[in-house]
């Protein structure tokens, strides 16, 4: 598929659109006055910035192999995914670097790894230790971000993309942010009950995300102060949301939308190994999870969340369901909104690989059909 045209709508402005491309990348995408003769729609792959695991696969592993990792490349692309960032929580500090060492070596040798794995992100161990905010992440591996730590992980990603998730009030986070951007890394706040004036300490320095807000925090919150409002109180976050209906409730997901700029919130799954596969027991490092027919992650006995079992392509149906909206209208923020953030480029573009998404819909804009379209 190295040259082929092709007359669909346009997933961005729901336009009809005629694309072309030739030597794999995108030659001419002109908007037409003749509309398809299908149901077809075209547009940017889909970009997830924090994926644990997939398809029965699971990152935190010693053991992971490139068979693992192409399985899990193999089964994004069915959920219409094409880039995402090989996501690392919280373990032993040697264990987290060995792992980004040994999954990088995959991906440097392997020409469909290297175009699937558009970087990494490391979340923990500089996170905060307290009940409910760490999470799942074990609070006693926990570890100050010192210059020398986030420097080695900087040397292991080389000059791929790195996003670094910390909380901000923990001993010595704030030079680790400073740190962090000098290296050329981009930084996120998560897993914290930083109050509000450490949080625009953070943000007045430079561009910074939130990760997977809603989360990291206690089921119960005082309702005049929390980490909630104080988010969304400052400014120049970029917020990531995971779309399930579990992690954010439909109507802290409306209001999200309706408080922050269109502009800073992207969707992530924060998949692990559960993700595109049946119910049952999965791993995520050394927590066993159990996941019911419903896809809620939980540890077992508990009503906790343990990262989630959500598809990028399930995530679009269901972000446009909470939100009463077509599925086009949320699409960007699964595709162009993290690109952005990482400083990725941008698919569906002029120049850009002739990677798209390809999308049947029935009569009521129903997506009955997906694939990722990859060029060679």
């Amino acid at each position: 598929m190295s040259r082929g045209e092709i007359h669909a709508w346009n997933i961005l402005d729901s336009k009809p659109v005629l694309a072309k491309w030739d030597n794999g990348h995108f030659t001419k995408i002109t908007t037409t006055e003749k509309p398809p003769a299908k149901a077809k729609w075209i547009g940017p792959p889909l970009v997830d910035v924090q994926v644990n695991g997939y398809a029965g696969v699971d990152f935190q592993q010693d053991d992971l192999s490139e068979t693992d990792l192409l399985q899990v490349v193999e089964q994004l692309g069915h959920a219409c995914c094409e880039k995402i960032l090989f996501t690392l929580v919280t373990d032993n500090w040697e264990a987290m670097t060995r792992r980004l060492t040994r999954a990088k070596q995959f991906r440097d040798a392997n020409p469909k790894l290297g175009r699937a794995i558009a970087g990494w992100h490391i979340e923990g161990p500089f996170l905060s230790a307290e009940t409910g905010y760490c999470g799942a992440h074990p609070a006693d591996k926990m570890l100050k971000p010192t210059q020398e730590r986030i420097a080695e992980l900087r040397a292991l990603a080389g000059d791929d993309p790195l996003l670094l998730t910390m909380a901000p009030e923990v001993n010595g986070a704030l030079k680790g942010f400073t740190t962090a951007r000098e290296l050329g890394i981009h930084v996120s706040i998560g897993h914290t009950n930083a109050p509000a004036h450490i949080l625009r300490r953070v943000t007045a320095a430079g561009p910074a995300g939130f990760t997977h807000l809603g989360n990291g925090c206690p089921a119960t919150l005082d309702r005049a102060d929390n980490i909630l409002w104080r988010a969304l109180d400052t400014p120049g976050l970029t917020c990531g949301l995971i779309p399930d209906r579990w992690h954010v409730s439909p109507a802290l997901f409306r209001l999200i939308h309706r408080l922050v700029d269109p502009d800073s919130i992207y969707y992530t799954t924060d998949a692990m190994a559960a993700a595109g596969s049946p119910p049952g027991k999965y791993r995520l490092g050394q927590l066993e999870l159990e996941v019911g027919p419903e896809q809620i992650v939980r540890l077992p006995g508990t009503a906790n969340l343990a990262g989630s079992a959500l598809t990028p392509i399930e995530g679009v149906r269901r972000a446009a369901d909470m939100l009463d909206c077509n599925w086009q209208d949320v699409w960007p923020k699964f595709s162009q909104a993290p690109a952005r953030f990482m400083g990725l480029k941008e698919g569906f573009t002029l120049g850009a690989p002739a990677n798209f998404a390809l999308i049947e819909t029935d009569s009521a804009n129903r997506i009955v059909a997906h694939s990722l379209e990859v060029a060679h």
